[in-house]
């Protein structure tokens, strides 16, 4: 999986791996979790059980309407809604607010958002608390952040409109992205999944030497981004992130469709969340990119 905190997850991973670890298991150990009985296959009940079921009660069951996921409490797609909206919206508030009263603290929500990102991203279980504190920290960041590309001077002209648009360009990619995967045009295959990882690695090289070529001093302004060739790197970054999106949409429907416990919907919420950012990110520097070259 290109994003790590669905790859690293035991629910939303390839079910590939999870065959190969089902056949590893020794021969009469506990069953994989969310198996069942083949269909068709009679439950062995004990002499205790058999002889304390009656014909009304089993009766009764047979006529009772199927459990539904919410009757269960395995994840539905509503769930993964409401977690993923409830925490775009602070993460929208908190920026807001460091906008107008201490942009100067987004280098306090980056440090604070790595490391609860990472932490978030390698446990095993979710943590709601240490998910919404994800996003409070990432809040603050996008907000100062976003506020220093707004007052960006370039040949006498402020950058104008970059927040806006990398904010519309978001929400239109990530609407994009949806309806392609649930038409069916585009689907996440070995090569599909292979192409993505190549190009993330490749990315993220480029993007670290970049990030040394400007702390050393050998190179300013943008670095390697800037002309023509920054933005058809910034191009690629935002189909990559695109195609992060398809992959997180895939992960979260084959939690859906494997009944995984409703509490991953936090995990669902948080993965989607980190691919939002980053595609953000990328418009951002790539309409101020476009504005400093008019």
């Amino acid at each position: 999986m290109a994003n790590p905190v669905f790859n690293k997850s035991a629910v939303f991973g390839d079910p590939n791996a999870q065959r190969a670890g089902a056949q590893a298991r020794p021969a009469g150990g506990a069953p994989a979790y969310g198996t069942a009985p083949q269909y068709g296959t009679a439950p062995q009940y004990g002499a205790a059980g058999a002889a304390g079921a009656d014909a009304a009660s089993l009766d009764a069951m047979y006529k009772a309407p199927s459990a539904t996921t919410a009757d269960t409490r395995r994840l539905t797609y509503d769930d993964v809604i409401i977690k993923t909206g409830g925490l775009l919206a602070l993460l929208v508030v908190v920026g807001a607010a460091t906008w107008v009263l201490a942009p100067e603290l987004y280098v306090v929500g980056m440090i604070a958002g790595l490391v609860l990102g990472l932490v978030n991203a390698f446990k095993r279980e979710p943590s709601p608390l240490l998910i919404m504190l994800y996003t409070v920290a990432q809040g603050m960041f996008l907000g100062g952040i976003s506020q220093y590309y707004s007052s960006i001077v370039v040949n006498g002209q402020q950058l104008n409109g970059v927040v806006p648009s990398a904010i519309i360009a978001t929400v239109c990619t990530f609407a994009a992205a949806l309806l392609l995967f649930r038409s069916g045009k585009v689907r996440v295959t070995p090569k599909f999944t292979k192409f993505l990882l190549i190009g993330m690695v490749g990315y993220l090289a480029f993007s670290l030497v970049n990030l040394v070529l400007l702390l050393t001093g050998v190179m300013d302004g943008w670095g390697m981004r800037s002309g023509g060739w920054g933005i058809l790197i910034s191009l690629v970054a935002v189909g990559l992130a695109s195609a992060s999106l398809i992959m997180d949409f895939d992960s979260i429907k084959r939690g859906v469709e494997g009944g995984v416990p409703a509490r991953y919907a936090w995990s669902a919420a948080f993965g989607l969340l980190v691919t939002l950012i980053w595609l953000y990110l990328e418009f951002l520097r790539l309409f101020a990119i476009l504005q400093g070259r008019d």
